[in-house]
């Protein structure tokens, strides 16, 4: 049976008397893959940060790898990969710079540190780049080597802040593979993503509005549930109006 890595129960986060994360509560399995939708302004990066340990939550509860968002937030940080929106590596770096640097950052050493390395390399594909300077690689290659980067350390929960954002499809779907292989190995994948396709490919999906859980299922039942072909239009259904700054189905 599988266990849950994250819980949350009524978890609130307040900013003066503004509710950013109100009382939300879900539970993600060990190695599934959670889709975290929401509009801009939903309040789902808040949340991704209580989660991270970067936030300490208003009231509630919530445990993330088996650890309390309140008194063990470095023991989160230890045990969970992130990867954020913005791409996070350096630019000014080699491709084993970098993998160097963050497995140091990681605690990785010797020849752990350089059997990592040489294994991202492999599975970026990136041995004829590993010299080459993070800038001058395109786009999808970086987003596929800083998730690798934040799989280093054999973290048991990866949160990805919008991955894809801005690469063609056809890295868009080989990044997903990626993430299929890491499920498949035991990692827990919490995904948010402004491409509604891809929320099919989750386990279950939650879609957050004005700081609430509004929907939370599978894509096949939430389609069901709303008379809808695909998850856009039941995303569109749950946030109305406030879907700006959502990306359409490619």
């Amino acid at each position: 049976m599988k266990t849950e890595a994250i819980i949350t129960e009524n978890l609130i986060r307040k900013f003066g008397d503004f509710a950013a994360v109100n009382g939300i509560s879900f539970k993600v399995r060990a190695g599934e893959i959670f889709g975290f939708l929401g509009a801009n302004g939903a309040g789902k990066t808040t949340a991704i940060k209580v989660l991270t340990g970067l936030l300490a939550p208003t009231s509630g509860n919530a445990f993330v790898a088996g650890y309390n968002v309140y008194t063990e937030a470095e023991k989160i940080k230890k045990s969970i990969g992130y990867m954020s929106q913005k791409f996070s590596l350096y630019d000014d770096l080699t491709v084993r710079e970098n993998i160097r640097f963050y497995g140091g950052i990681y605690g990785l050493s010797g020849s752990d540190l350089k059997r990592k390395s040489s294994e991202v390399i492999e599975i970026v594909g990136l041995g004829n780049a590993e010299k080459k300077r993070v800038a001058s690689l395109p786009l999808g290659w970086k987003q596929k080597l800083a998730f690798s980067v934040a799989l280093l350390h054999g973290p048991k929960i990866v949160f990805l802040d919008e991955p894809t954002s801005g690469v063609d499809p056809i890295t868009r779907r080989q990044f997903w593979e990626m993430i299929y292989q890491a499920s498949e190995k035991g990692v827990t994948i919490f995904v948010t993503t402004h491409y509604l396709d891809e929320a099919e490919y989750c386990d279950r999906v939650s879609i957050m509005v004005d700081g609430k859980i509004k929907a939370l299922d599978t894509p096949a039942k939430l389609k069901e549930s709303f008379h809808a072909k695909t998850i856009e239009e039941v995303f569109v259904r749950m946030a109305g109006k406030k879907r700006e700054g959502m990306i359409k189905q490619a």
